[in-house]
């Protein structure tokens, strides 16, 4: 792996010539080679040499080189990896970077985002001028005490992918609700279909958080109701028992094998009997639809749906952010780096580049057909999140493994007790 990339510096050589009595300095430098200021960025991900042949830049490169070339600044990636940091985590160290002020601009997951949001490490990019532009949904997940503190550059969006032609096999409508996805699963099952639906240990909660939070997020009273579960007059065991409650039917019906499921990577498992049209249902993010190397390619018909909930089939959206460090010491500049990378003319060429959602309202990309579905919900402002820094307890990571309990075992009591004590513990930092 190539270490840091670093802005070079050019020491300025001065030849004296003495001609008739005088000195006559020659040019000095080209103008293009004075050193320009540097942000320092730190990601997962290196950059890609521009100069190496059959080499894409990434949809990242191409975004910061534009914002490079409109603010005069050069960015130098830092980069995170596993080698070099051995049992410490992207997150792990991302937060021991943001709390020492290593860097400047910082790609960070939601529940780093939230973290370093309360505890005052991150600038309020509220300021910028391109954040006029962006969906309400980035607002809603990335700010921290009324400040927006994290932007990213595209949207995740995870649904259900079907097999269109089993359910036409078996007469069935792909289900909107609750009850009418059991009854699908219901009805599988009783024609041979072993398991409905293909799972695994990291994206079950999408099913949970489609039920829990289908209210708060398209009820009209989003505010008040994060409010009131940050206060604790609420609490987060009365959004997610619904959740557990439908995943435990799964369960004991046997439309989700909870064993595999558990000891499962996500796609690896359910993969080959899904492509072998041997398993109806699977969940996955958006970008699984678009590549051949996950589900970009079936001999099948397949759609990518929201999950049931009472409102509908319903999309959970996540996102990582770019933040800037309160305290950077290249600050100003990292904010008109990023100022740049979230412009429409930024995300679109980053939407294109990579087919994803964009978090510009204005930037919009021709998705697969097979997402269209999906994409029409998100596009009507229909979703839940499933991550929001605005909470005071972590939702994706938490979530995920309480998950993993009720795989295992554990009771729905048990799993909502667990909710409860990490509320209890979020209240008492507050």
């Amino acid at each position: 792996m190539k270490r840091w990339i670093s802005a070079c510096l050019t020491a300025l050589v001065i030849l004296s010539l003495t001609a008739c009595g005088h000195e006559d300095p020659k040019n000095l430098i080209p103008d293009e080679q004075e050193e320009k200021p540097t942000v320092n960025l730190f990601s997962p991900m290196e950059k890609s040499d521009p100069n190496a042949e059959n080499v894409a830049r990434t949809a990242l490169d191409l975004t910061v080189a534009m914002a490079e070339k409109a603010v005069g600044v050069t960015v130098a990636y830092r980069t995170y990896t596993a080698e070099n940091y051995k049992d410490k985590t992207y997150d792990d160290v991302a937060l021991d970077r943001v709390r020492s002020d290593m860097d400047d601009l910082y790609l960070l997951n939601p529940d780093t985002i939230q973290t370093l949001g309360a505890e005052g490490k991150l600038m309020d990019l509220s300021g910028l001028d391109n954040t006029r532009n962006l969906r309400e949904v980035i607002r809603i997940a990335n700010t921290v005490d009324g400040k927006l503190v994290a932007i990213p550059q595209e949207v995740v969006a995870y649904g259900l992918f079907v097999n269109v032609d089993l359910f036409k096999q078996y007469g069935l409508a792909l289900p909107e609700t609750p009850e009418e996805f059991l009854e699908c699963c219901r009805v599988f099952k009783e024609n041979g279909i072993k398991t409905p639906i293909g799972a695994n240990r990291w994206w079950l909660e999408t099913f949970v958080f489609a039920q829990a939070y289908a209210d708060l997020y398209n009820g009209g009273n989003t505010q008040a109701e994060i409010a009131a579960l940050n206060s604790g007059e609420r609490k987060y065991s009365d959004y997610m028992r619904s959740g557990f409650e439908f995943l435990q039917t799964l369960i004991s019906q046997g439309y989700i094998d909870a064993q595999e499921a558990l000891v499962s990577e996500a796609i690896e498992a359910e993969k080959p009997d899904f492509l072998a049209g041997k398993t109806p249902i699977v969940m996955a993010y958006w970008g699984a639809a678009n590549t051949e190397t996950a589900y970009g390619k079936t001999d099948f018909e397949m759609q990518v749906i929201g999950f049931p909930s009472s409102r509908g089939q319903m999309p959970v959206l996540s996102m990582t952010g770019w933040a800037v460090g309160i305290n950077a010491e290249h600050r100003e500049n990292a904010a008109r780096i990023l100022d740049h990378m979230i412009s429409d003319e930024a995300l679109q060429l980053f939407s294109e580049t990579n087919r994803v959602i964009s978090p510009s309202k204005n930037v919009s990309v021709e998705c697969v057909p097979s997402l269209t579905p999906l994409n029409d919900r998100i596009e009507a402002g229909v979703y839940v999140l499933g991550s929001n820094a605005g909470m005071n307890v972590e939702q994706w990571g938490s979530t995920c493994l309480i998950v993993r309990e009720l795989l295992g075992g554990a009771s729905i009591e048990e799993c909502m007790a667990a909710f409860d004590g990490l509320q209890d513990t979020a209240l008492s930092k507050s």
